[in-house]
This record gives C-alpha cells, structure tokens and sequence, in this order.
C-alpha cells in the first residue's frame, strides 16, 4: 500500500518543473520576442500569454475529469485526430509555412492538428490494450492493429513534412507498446524497419540530405554557413553564455543571427543568457516530469490509466530531449519545439492538456474504504510497471 502523502507529492512533483518551464518560457519570449516582432515588440509575449490562460484553464478542467471517460469514446477522438491531419493536404485548409503543410486554418484560426493527435494516439493505444491485455503476446491483436493504429498518425504528420514530430511521437508510441507488454522482439524489428524506410525517404529528399551531411561534418565552413548554420549559431550562444551567462535581456545571437529563435533554438538563447545553470534547470525540470510522470503511472489503479500516463509522459519528455539534442547538435535538426519553452500557442495549450490528463490519472489513484480512509486499489501485473 502507497502512501496517499507520497501520491500527492508526484502530482505536486509534476506540477512544479511544468510550472518552472512555463515561466522560463515566458521569461525568454519577452527577451527575444524584441527582435522578432519590429513595431510590436511584445505582441508574441501577449500572444503566448493568452494562450497560457487559455491552457491553464484547459488543464485544469481536464485534471478535475475522470480520464475513463475518453475510453468510451477512443475511437471517435482517433477519427477526429485523423480527419484533422488530413485537412493539412487540402489546399485552402491546409496552411504551409517555410515549404512545411503543418497547419489548417479554419474561420480565421490556424493551429497545428499534430499536437492534439499526439494524446488521441495515446488515448487510442491505451484503450486498444486495456479491452485486450489477455491477447497483448498474440502477433495480430498485441503488435498489428496497434501498430496500424500508431502508424496512420504518423504517416501522416510524417508527410507534412514534420519528420521530428513523426519521429518522437513513434518513439512514445513504441514505448507505451513495450509497456503494455508487446514482444520486444517484434517493436526491435519495427524499428529496425522504420529506421530504413526514414534512411531511404531521407536519402530521396536534397534538402534533408544535405543537412545529415552538414550534421556530419560540423567544422566545415560551407557547413556552417549552409545547413549547419542554425545549430552553429546556437552552440555558439551556448558558448558565449558560459555557466554564468550574460544576463536576461543582453543575449547578441537573438538579434537576428540565430534562425528562429524564439520557437525551436529558444534554448541556445536561454543558454546564452542564463547560463549553463539555465540550461541545466531546464533540462531537469524534464527529467522531473519523466520521473514522476512515470511515478503516477506506476500508481495507477487500473491499466488504461497506466498506459495512459505511460504515453503522455513519453509525448512530452521525448521531443524535449530530441529537441535539446538538435539545439547542442548532437542530433541532426530536425525542427521540434522545445514543450512549454518554445512559441507556439498550439503546442503550448496541448501540452498543458497532457499535464492536465496526467493529473487526472493521479487523481483516480486512490479510492475510499468503508472507514472512510484512502486506500490504493490493486493492480492486475499484466504490464510492465
């Protein structure tokens, strides 16, 4: 039996990096916003913030709703999910921005139906397993049909021509599966596959070619001033930032040297202003939600909310740690958003309704015996947590 003290502390626990990033986040927009936004300095800042309020209410209705309430309706929330991918490819609806068809517009709003797909997937798999934890080591049942269910969403976004999203939304997928208890051996293959067939339509594109071979050979001035330059200009503010940094507000790669630096290097010029010691704060502030993301799901009293906490907390903390990766050019640039850091009011307000639902989760933990006193409900171990 879980100390009901010890629960609330992984909620409290989830609850304070998210708070931490969002500030940080907020804290780095009004700084390098100026530099963006000629004529109306702060107008992302404003924007963003509105989009907080929006998302912190969202959030908080979510973490007050029974989460077995989306099982009902898995399916229908799947097709949505679906339906708004596809909306990308129809001219008129579909929006592309820097040769990228990530976005829809619809009565004025534009917003990227990605992000929104990313916990529809989740909610998908988490239902799919929870209706068949007896049939998880059958071929069709525990590795076909989910994985179908998983590759549709991210063939689709994948031909938006957002490999970074597609990629770290497989990697969550791939581990709620193991979760659930699919063959290792099965998703060992998959990947083995998945990784070729990425190789291969890699191969086939110039232009992501050409940034795998700039990745490769990072000290080649071409590189540098070609399709390495963006990670070359973010390691340089990291550089000149140092373990101090040189303050909030007094950062030089903002101010129109650093490519997009208000939305997927935002971090490089946190580095640069805050430091190592902001840098490090950041990427502790994941580590937090990964570690009691994982905790609430380990308390979880019934499988689909496992599975659930599983696949949100991996839908948040692996595109962070891809897109830290890409921003200190350990990995190639893959043009991912850094969760509650970035601009982006449409990733912002769907990962606040990721923290939202995992609180949720948190919030089913416990039920009440006859005296009246919480108690953690048992658990089938038919998964592995």
């Amino acid at each position: 039996m879980a100390s009901p003290s010890i629960d609330r502390r992984n909620a409290i626990m989830v609850c304070i990096p998210t708070a931490l990033l969002v500030v940080l986040g907020l804290v780095m927009l009004a700084s390098t916003s100026v530099w963006v936004a000629e004529g109306a300095e702060y107008s992302l800042f404003w924007k963003q913030a509105s989009f907080l309020g929006v998302g912190v209410i969202g959030a908080i209705a979510l973490a007050r709703t029974d989460y077995r309430i989306f099982r009902r309706f898995a399916v229908p929330i799947y097709l949505l999910a679906i339906f708004l991918l596809v909306l990308c490819y129809i001219p008129g609806v579909g929006k592309e921005v820097n040769g990228e068809s990530r976005w829809i517009q619809i009565a004025g709003i534009t917003f990227q139906p990605s992000e929104p797909a990313k916990i529809a997937l989740m909610i998908a798999l988490s239902s799919w397993y929870a209706h068949r934890q007896s049939e998880v080591k059958h071929f069709k049942n525990g590795f076909i049909v989910p994985g179908a269910i998983l590759g549709l969403l991210i063939a689709l976004i994948f031909f938006e021509k957002d490999m970074g999203t597609s990629v770290g939304l497989a990697a969550a997928g791939a581990a709620l599966m193991y979760v659930a208890g699919t063959r290792l051996w099965w998703l060992l293959t998959a990947g083995v596959g998945g990784m070729a067939a990425l190789s291969f339509l890699v191969y086939q594109s110039p232009n992501r070619m050409a940034r795998i071979m700039a990745f490769m050979e990072p000290d080649n001035k071409e590189a540098q001033q070609g399709f390495f330059f963006q990670q070359y200009r973010g390691l340089l503010a990291f550089g000149n930032g140092g373990v101090k940094g040189v303050g909030i507000g007094n950062g030089f790669e903002k101010h129109g040297y650093l490519p997009f630096a208000h939305t997927d290097f935002i971090l490089p010029v946190l580095g640069e202003e805050l430091g190592l010691w902001g840098t490090l704060l950041t990427v502790f502030c994941f580590v937090m939600l990964a570690a009691y993301g994982i905790a609430i799901a380990a308390r979880s009293t019934d499988i689909f909310g496992r599975l659930l906490a599983i696949g949100l907390t991996c839908s948040v903390v692996l595109p962070a740690m891809m897109n830290i990766g890409v921003t200190t050019a350990v990995l190639p640039n893959t043009g991912l958003p850094l969760p509650f850091v970035s601009y982006g009011g449409t990733n912002l307000l769907f990962t606040l309704a990721t923290i939202g639902l995992l609180i949720s989760v948190h919030r089913a933990t416990y039920s009440v015996s006859p005296r009246g006193e919480k108690i953690l409900l048992d658990k089938k171990n038919s998964i592995r947590l």
